[in-house]
């Protein structure tokens, strides 16, 4: 590996082999020969002048590619496709004449894309579903465990951690759908010709238009698709990286508040990310457990959710049927933007079969707050034994300012106590205690994790979970 140029930490830190290979140079160019062998065949099989040893020659060298003799032409033409022409055909001499018959620069370059794309969300699906079914099993096991709840971060009723969990789920089960959807809708573009009206197979094929719509089933079915845009100009249309994007954004999105609300938590020791046996947390603060890999998730998240604008912004000025503005920037935001997501991924795959929950911890925060949470099952059971609502009420807001003000000095909350000395309250401290039992205030939270880890279920049926090594 060579250290002294840049490389992109997508590649050298974080992004998965598989999605190092799939947008390898390598993958894209063997497409192209993949794509010139499909559209050879099928005008073959249309009654143009090809014979089958020269698709079969193109076909036998599809993955021998001689990137020297294409980086000597490309400085001769300027032209990163026709030097890949050139070179095709000098190793395969016999059909040289006819790769890339009516074809424009877009065939395979925007096929190809398509190709790639379709083939990296499905990838991205199986990794999304992963952490899914990770998180599933974590609420499934807290489903019960009372912990304080928060509003604007601030104590508030509490929840179980398993429902805390679905919260993430849920968003994480939307994305699921919009990933579904979206590559869904990646459509072929097939071979169109320079402004998408396929002038040049009317003169190939002597106007015979069954031909070339047949011509385009065949090639799109060769790699897959059973779609085709209805109309395009030279490229397929840039609202389909638009939507992309902003699919792997809302991806970026639900990982980011997940792994922040575990960053919050952590920060309390509630819950924690895990911590390997010989990780440094701090090069100074030996004692630290810093949660770097959630730090690292937001980190890549907010790239993320700012690369999706770059689509945005190309699918708003291509001009007419086609401008080479948005060239440079798909080679660099379309990838990016998938080695992000994928490296996301990963690292949430590794938080979610890893997080460690401090029960004790989770009960000594309740114990603190349960007494002022509690407050209106104590006034209705003092009512109910004849006390005055109105100033039981009054009790309760007194003691409960002094408790506050005693814990600002770091005194121990001491709210029973307080309200216990007064005999107009009618309960004693035993009997308040017994009413601040965490469970008696979660609601709902285990009956609504237990419901909606029933439609997980159907979502992930059948699902096999990606493993992951993260060695850095």
């Amino acid at each position: 590996m060579s250290k002294d140029k840049y490389e992109s930490p997508l590649s050298s830190r974080y992004a998965s082999d598989y999605m190092l290979g799939l947008f390898s140079s390598d993958t894209r160019y063997k497409t192209w020969r993949k794509l010139w062998v499909a559209l050879a065949d099928a005008e073959r099989k249309l009654g143009l002048p090809i014979t089958e040893e020269q698709v079969n020659e193109l076909r036998a060298h599809t993955d021998d590619i001689d990137y020297g003799v294409v980086a000597e032409r490309e400085k001769k033409v300027r032209h990163d496709v026709m030097a890949h022409v050139y070179a095709y055909g000098k190793v395969a001499p016999s059909a040289a004449g006819i790769i890339h018959l009516g074809a424009t620069s877009c065939y395979v370059t925007d096929n190809a894309d398509l190709v790639i794309y379709r083939d990296a969300l499905r990838y991205i699906r199986k990794e999304l579903v992963t952490v899914i079914m990770n998180l599933a099993e974590f609420a499934d096991k807290y489903k019960a465990t009372p912990t304080l709840g928060y509003t604007h971060y601030q104590p508030a009723q509490p929840v179980t951690v398993g429902k805390r969990a679905c919260l993430w789920l849920q968003d994480l089960a939307s994305d699921l759908e919009e990933l579904d959807f979206t590559e869904k809708r990646i459509k072929f573009l097939g071979c169109r010709g320079t402004t998408g009206t396929e002038a040049s197979f009317l003169d190939l094929y002597e106007g015979d238009t069954a031909k070339i719509d047949k011509m385009n089933e065949m090639i799109a079915a060769d790699f897959g698709f059973d779609t085709r845009f209805d109309v395009c100009g030279q490229t397929y249309p840039r609202k389909t990286d638009s939507a992309i994007l902003n699919c792997l954004s809302a991806i970026a999105q639900s990982a980011y508040r997940l792994a922040n609300d575990v960053r919050l938590l952590q920060h309390d020791r509630q819950i924690e990310e895990p911590f390997e046996s010989g990780q440094i947390g701090s090069s100074a603060m030996a004692y630290k457990r810093n949660p770097m890999r959630c730090e690292r998730v937001c980190s890549l998240a907010r790239y993320l959710m700012a690369d999706a604008a770059n689509a945005a912004m190309t699918a708003s000025v291509q001009w007419l049927e086609r401008t080479l503005d948005d060239s440079a920037n798909r080679r660099i935001s379309l990838p990016e933007g998938f080695l992000c997501a994928d490296a996301i991924l990963r690292i949430l795959i590794n938080v979610t079969d890893g997080l460690v929950v401090n029960e004790k911890i989770l009960q000594r925060t309740l114990e603190e707050y349960m007494p002022f949470i509690a407050t209106e099952n104590l006034l209705m059971e003092a009512v109910k034994r004849g006390g005055d609502r109105q100033e039981l009420h009054e009790i309760i807001r007194e003691c409960s300012m002094e408790a506050t003000a005693e814990m600002k000095k770091g005194n121990k909350c001491d709210l029973v106590k307080r309200l216990a000395a007064f005999e107009k309250f009618g309960l004693s401290e035993d009997e308040m205690n017994k009413l601040l039992d965490p469970s008696r205030y979660t609601g709902r939270s285990k009956d609504q994790t237990e419901a909606y880890l029933k439609k997980i279920k159907s979502l992930t049926e059948g699902a096999e979970k990606i493993k992951v090594d993260l060695s850095l």
